[in-house]
């Protein structure tokens, strides 16, 4: 696992974005480069800077092809706490040469949820599978929907939403957790872990738990997110004050392997 500290949530966007551009500038194979997408107030900042190096034409998405990680059941692609309008607000409207076509997102309207999971899984591999998955960690360490207690060979599928998940994003829907979705489409763990590279961005002083977990703790199903220790190809991108909860010499260790890594 590579643990990348920044010192604050700008330069961590900043630094996930200018990875992601390498990766997809880098890709000389024929089929596109396949790349893995969250929701949520963490990956804001990556969008803002993949935007404007998309505008300035340091990056291209032409030949991009990208699986968001999940959707709530049951809101239609028009409602604006949908995870197909975050998005397009938030990222694909903006690019210059994205593809419409080349854009998945799992359909909450479906009338057959299991049968959309599967669909979605087929896709993937129809395109060889994805180069490189970025996501966010909850509180608790889930990673996607997959909540604590989730297998961690688990694949897309239904996931019923805690009560702590939905009081979080109960902030999106005027602080009222009943109006938030119980149920939502999400990949699965082994679906995240099935990528050639997985990059997860932790940020914030209320993820500091679920970061130590995520690099210091056990392999569990509790916490979700440590499945990444197990997965050869996984980046932590977090800033300073995520790492609150690390034991000190985690913090430096990781400080000095990246500080040679830029020698």
């Amino acid at each position: 696992m590579r643990v990348v500290i920044q010192d604050n949530y700008d330069k961590m966007s900043k630094w996930a974005a200018e990875y992601i551009a390498k990766k997809i500038n880098e890709h000389k194979e024929d089929r596109p480069f396949v790349l893995g997408l969250p929701t949520g107030s963490s990956p804001i900042g990556v969008y803002r800077n993949l935007i404007e190096m998309n505008k300035e034409g340091k990056v291209s998405f032409a030949n991009v092809v990208t699986f968001n990680m999940d959707e709530y059941l049951g809101l239609p692609h028009e409602h604006d706490q949908s995870y197909w309008y975050f998005m397009h607000d938030n990222f694909f409207d903006h690019l210059v040469d994205m593809k419409p076509e080349n854009i998945n997102i799992l359909n909450g309207m479906t009338d057959d949820p299991e049968a959309e999971c599967a669909r979605y899984e087929a896709k993937i591999a129809s395109y060889g599978g994805i180069d490189l998955f970025m996501g966010g960690i909850g509180v608790d360490g889930h990673l996607a929907f997959n909540e604590p207690y989730t297998s961690l060979s688990s694949r897309t599928g239904v996931r019923n939403l805690t009560t702590d998940t939905r009081i979080v994003n109960s902030r999106f829907f005027g602080n009222d957790p009943e109006k938030v979705p119980a149920q939502a489409l999400s990949v699965g763990i082994g679906t995240v872990t099935d990528s050639k590279e997985v990059l997860v961005l932790i940020s914030g002083h209320n993820k500091a738990r679920a970061l130590a977990a995520t690099v210091e703790g056990g392999v569990s199903q509790k916490w979700t997110c440590s499945a990444l220790q197990m997965h050869n190809g996984a980046i932590i991108a977090c800033d300073e004050e995520a790492c609150g909860e690390l034991m000190v010499d985690t913090y430096k260790y990781f400080l000095d392997i990246e500080r040679k890594e830029r020698l």
